[in-house]
């Protein structure tokens, strides 16, 4: 994971003797004074152990062995009282902050096409108190239009200040409610609204019309439809028997006094808190019913793992709210008064797209100490950072691959280089506001090459997590002050893990060095199960003689001597080839992904065939050089259609195979370079930008047919 030190012998040598010179100097003080010691002894230390004594555990975090954790503080047992409880500790503190729009324009791009730009201002804030205000009187607007109690109500919106008012009105209000991402399809929306049965959705305008428009006929059971936005706007061609409100008339509605005089049913921990729909990168999309006392729990867990979390940090919120993660993760900062800002994808950095040249984007005006990212947002920076690195004088990059190398000794010891931070990581540090202090990875495998990278670059630890819908979010997540890579810490202190042996895949809990087996999860953060789906609860779930609920993964894991868990393999991504061997797509996806010609890839394999083939969509810049240096000329679509640079980029690919270690018959044979992106408006990921693994079949169908020799 070192870079290439491109440069002299002599240089290089005359380099190491003044690092290991100032090193020398400087290493005693800063030992004494900066307590690594201790840091090294924690990160050494044993983080879980197995309560039964055999390899199959489970396991449960050392700090947890006799009794795992459910509550964050004594009598909070609903999420209702979690916020009353955040807003007697931090009434004044700053809760949820939003920038103000100053300017929106078109800007045409050199080919043609014509993007949005805007330019934004400060952030604006609403006190823990204003915030739990605008709630109750939301929560009081919905009883007045007819919401019940223990009754669901929806909620199909952007990430945003407004989402989160909303969900606490209906956690007061003790209505579940039923979260969608917003980037579902039609048919999986009207599905969702269907099975639930809800009379009420809050949205947005631009997903009304967008999104809602087009199925309400489908949705017979709807009835009023909440917009978020400010601006009230009429909908005259909407079907007769819906009625669209603005919230804050729904606000007002609450405010008033017969509405605000009448009693609410506050909700018991064991009721419905949200019925969650999954991303549907498996098929069609289930919800999972969610009850107080598991999100409590699951938050309880997460938090125990966040070092020095106070009302002093900044958390930036721009993961769907629809999504556990980012739910999970507003929570936890919201029960320990933290401010939360909102952003988006689009507007995050400086350079985000839709960032006006010359203005700021979300995280240098609002310098946050805490981030939630997927993998993919991480792996996007690292190939961004690493491609300005290329483009640097042969100086400049000389000293940053340099200080790079350093300090990923540095950090492997367990040791950190502040003058290092200072003279050559500030500038990227910058990139997210130059004040994070904790980095949280989730949704999916973080690469080694990424987590260092994030490690080395912003100078902050990177806690890489694993859990599920089905469990809160929660199952592990590492120490900060582990900066091993590749694995997912220890069970946090709300749940605990089994190996359950996979005969078929060759996995038990048996094996050497390191016991081996599917992941089950159990504790109060497991869920009550899939809504209306008994078949598939069956399947998924069970209840042990002590009463407590377990949730089998399907993820195949394996613990480390020290009570640290790897994700090795997934039984849905295991196929078997023709001669028998078993290929881990997910497994060639992850070593493929760091290389620099790479944007995204899916790897296929037919039972019925020899080899495995790929979907690749490939980096824009590096191909575009590539095909100009071999004399290629056209389109984007014409490079990537070119059978020269599929065979180009299938070398390099082969070649990062082999640097990874993966097996020849793991190795891709035949590729297609896809030229458009895959987005979750695409449909072929998921807003967490997982792989749709079934639609991206259907997507390219003719060219799995192709490359396996059918046409």
């Amino acid at each position: 994971m070192k870079l290439k030190e491109d440069m002299s012998p002599l240089l290089l040598q005359v380099f190491r003797s003044v690092a290991w010179v100032y090193s020398v100097i400087t290493f005693l003080p800063w030992y004494l004074l900066s307590g690594a010691s201790g840091n090294q002894a924690r990160a050494k230390r044993i983080k879980a152990r197995t309560v039964s004594g055999t390899p199959a555990g489970p396991y449960r975090a050392v700090n947890s062995q006799q009794r795992l954790a459910s509550l964050l503080h004594e009598g909070v047992d609903t999420l209702d009282k979690v916020f009353e409880y955040a807003v007697v500790h931090f009434p004044e503190r700053d809760c949820l902050g939003t920038r103000e729009l100053l300017s929106e324009e078109d800007e045409i791009q050199p080919n043609g096409k014509i993007f949005k730009k805007v330019i934004l201002g400060d952030y604006n804030w609403l006190s823990y108190e204003e915030t739990f205000h605008l709630s109750q009187r939301f929560g009081s607007g919905l009883a007045a239009l007819g919401q019940k109690p223990l009754c669901n109500i929806a909620i199909f919106c952007e990430t945003r200040a407004e989402w989160i008012v909303a969900a606490q009105a209906c956690f007061m209000y003790n209505f579940p409610l039923v979260t969608l991402y917003s980037t579902l399809g039609g048919a999986a929306i009207a599905h969702g609204l269907n099975e639930t049965e809800v009379t009420h959705i809050i949205t947005s305008k631009e997903l009304l019309q967008s999104r809602l428009k087009a199925i309400l006929m489908e949705v017979p059971r709807l009835k009023h439809i909440i917009l978020v936005d400010i601006k009230t706007t009429s909908w005259p061609d909407l079907p007769r028997g819906i009625m669209v409100h603005n919230m804050g008339a729904v606000q007002e509605l609450g405010g008033k006094t017969e509405n605000v005089m009448v009693s609410r049913r506050q909700p018991v921990p064991s009721d419905i808190a949200v019925i969650m729909y999954t991303s549907g990168s498996t098929g069609i999309p289930k919800g999972v019913m969610i009850s107080h006392s598991n999100i409590i729990a699951g938050i309880t867990g997460m938090a125990e793992r966040i070092p020095n979390l106070n009302e002093n940090d900044t958390y930036i919120g721009y993961l769907p709210l629809a999504h556990v993660l980012e739910l999970s993760a507003e929570l936890v900062c919201v029960s320990h008064g933290c401010r939360i800002g909102y952003s988006s994808p689009q507007t995050l950095a400086d350079q985000s797209s839709k960032i006006k040249k010359g203005s700021k984007g979300d995280t240098s005006m609002l310098r946050p100490t805490l981030m939630a990212a997927v993998p993919e947002i991480m792996d996007r920076i690292y190939k961004n950072v690493m491609t300005k690195v290329d483009e640097m004088s042969s100086v400049q990059k000389t000293l940053f691959v340099l200080a790079y190398n350093y300090k990923m000794e540095q950090i492997s010891k367990g040791y950190s280089t502040p003058l290092c931070d200072r003279l050559v990581f500030k500038k990227v540090r910058s990139l997210l506001g130059g004040h994070m202090r904790v980095l949280l990875s989730g949704g999916a495998p973080l690469s080694a090459a990424t987590q260092r990278f994030m490690n080395i670059c912003f100078c902050c630890p990177v806690g890489q997590g694993y859990g599920l819908t089905e469990t809160c979010g929660a199952g592990t997540i590492s120490e900060f002050s582990d900066y091993s890579t590749g694995r997912v810490g220890a069970p946090l202190v709300c749940s605990e893990i089994m190996l359950k042996d996979w005969e078929e895949g060759g996995y038990f809990s048996t094996d050497k060095p390191n016991p081996r087996g599917e992941i089950v999860i159990g504790g109060p953060n497991v869920t009550m199960g899939y809504y209306k789906n008994e078949q598939k609860n069956r399947e998924d779930f069970f209840v042990d003689a002590n009463g407590q609920r377990w949730f089998c993964t399907g993820d195949i894991g394996e613990f480390h001597p020290d009570g640290c868990l790897k994700i090795i393999d997934r039984k849905k991504d295991l196929v078997k080839l023709q001669a028998g061997e078993y290929v881990s797509l997910g497994k060639v996806e992850a070593v493929l992904k760091n290389c620099s010609f790479i944007d995204n890839i899916c790897a296929y394999a037919n039972s019925d065939e020899s080899y495995v083939i790929g979907f690749v969509v490939p980096n824009q810049k590096q191909l575009t050089t590539l095909a100009a240096q071999r004399g290629i000329r056209g389109s984007w679509e014409e490079i990537c259609n070119h059978a020269e640079m599929e065979k180009e980029v299938l070398c390099i690919i082969t070649e990062a195979a082999i640097t990874g270690k993966l097996e020849r018959f793991e190795i891709p044979k035949k590729i297609r370079l896809s030229p458009e992106p895959w987005t979750p408006e695409t449909g072929l990921v998921t807003d967490a930008f997982k792989l749709k693994r079934k639609e991206l079949k259907t997507h390219y169908q003719d060219d799995i047919e192709r490359m396996y020799g059918g046409k």
